[in-house]
Formats: structure tokens, C-alpha cells, sequence
């Protein structure tokens, strides 16, 4: 599913930026949208509040579904180790993430709309799922015919890629160098909480 309503409204909503023009005005007013938005505080929700807010905010940040992001917890509860982490390293390794965190996008609607249309190469082959799975030293890299596009280029002016993802900014392309330990992955979630949602 890909949301296409007001990013700036949903990102005060859940309490973090999602977007950069989300996080300047988040800056001005951080606090939820509506009327009553200066009066709400998120300290007062209930447990299920909690873990209820927190599985938005894993799902909108990855910009899945609800029944995606349940297939990956079913997914990682059937891995071995932590199902927190293991969960957040099955969605950090999707096509659409990785291109968003590598720094070849700007957010994360832009970079699923450059996967499905055609832009992105995995090992120098197209690949047009977002969903696509990654796997180590995976190559990611902008097409050739798209590389002079002026969205590729401000998005790469201002890359910083995380540590587990090594970009190449001449050439618009990123390796996947490791599976990532959560303190690494650049996502506002107390994973633990979404998987405590699920496991009710």
C-alpha cells in the first residue's frame, strides 16, 4: 500500500518527521494536527496506545500495509534470535528502503516510485518490486539514462547513508555491506512494542 494523503498531517499525528518539509513544520508546531492537538500527549495512551502507535509508525515509515507488516512479523517470529531485530532487518532489507536510506531518494514514496518505474538496477539487472528482498553485497545502483534526472541529483547532494550501506555518489550506487544491528537502521520505533501488538 502506498499512502497518499497529507504527509505533513500523518507525520504530526504519529510524532515524527516523515518527510523533510514534514519535519520543518513539525519544528514549528510539534505537536498533533486538530483542534485539541496542543492539549493530546502521547504519555497518556494506554498500552495498547502505545503499541498501537508504534506499529503506525514502523508501517508508515516503511510505507507497507497493515497486512504486510504482519506477514513480516510472522516471518521473523519463525527466524531464529531476537523477532524485534529480526523484523527490522526483513524490512530494511526491502528494495524501496534500501534506496531511501542509501540517500538515492529523498523520502521513502519517492524511492518506491523510482523502483516501479524502472529506475533502479540491483546487480545490473531492473528491478521493479519494491518489495524486492536484498542480500548482502547486493549492488544497487540509478540506471545510466537516469542518473542526470535533477531528483537523483538533489537527493544525492545531501546522502548520508547509515553504516551497513556504502554509496558511491559519482556513480549513484550503493552496496549492501552487512545485516544491520538495530542501533544502526535510521527508523523511530520501539520495535518491541509492535511485536508485543501482534503477539496479544
Amino acid at each position: 500500500m502506498n499512502y497518499t494523503g497529507p504527509k505533513v498531517k500523518l507525520s504530526r499525528k504519529l510524532g515524527i518527521p516523515l518527510t523533510l518539509k514534514a519535519r520543518k513544520y513539525m519544528q514549528k508546531r510539534p505537536y498533533p494536527p486538530g483542534q485539541h492537538g496542543r492539549n493530546r500527549r502521547f504519555s497518556k495512551l494506554s498500552d495498547y496506545g502505545k503499541q498501537l502507535l508504534e506499529k503506525q509508525r514502523l508501517r508508515y515509515q516503511y510505507n507497507i500495509s497493515d497486512r504486510q507488516l504482519r506477514r513480516y512479523f510472522e516471518k521473523a517470529s519463525r527466524m531464529e534470535g531476537n523477532t524485534a531485530d529480526n523484523l527490522i532487518q526483513l524490512l530494511e532489507r526491502r528494495l524501496d528502503a534500501f534506496v531511501f536510506h542509501a540517500g538515492l531518494a529523498r523520502s521513502i514514496w519517492a524511492a518506491r516510485q523510482y523502483v516501479t518505474h524502472g529506475h533502479i538496477l540491483v546487480n545490473g539487472k531492473k528491478i521493479n518490486i519494491p518489495s524486492y528482498q536484498l542480500n548482502v553485497n547486493d549492488e544497487v545502483q540509478v540506471k545510466e539514462k537516469s542518473r542526470k534526472l535533477p531528483c537523483f541529483q538533489e537527493a544525492i547532494r545531501v546522502a548520508s547513508p547509515p553504516p551497513y550501506i556504502e554509496l558511491s555518489k559519482a556513480e549513484l550506487k550503493a552496496r549492501f555491506l552487512y545485516i544491520p544491528p538495530r542501533e544502526e537502521i535510521p527508523v523511530i520505533c520501539e520495535v518491541p512494542q509492535v511485536i508485543e501488538f501482534y503477539a496479544r
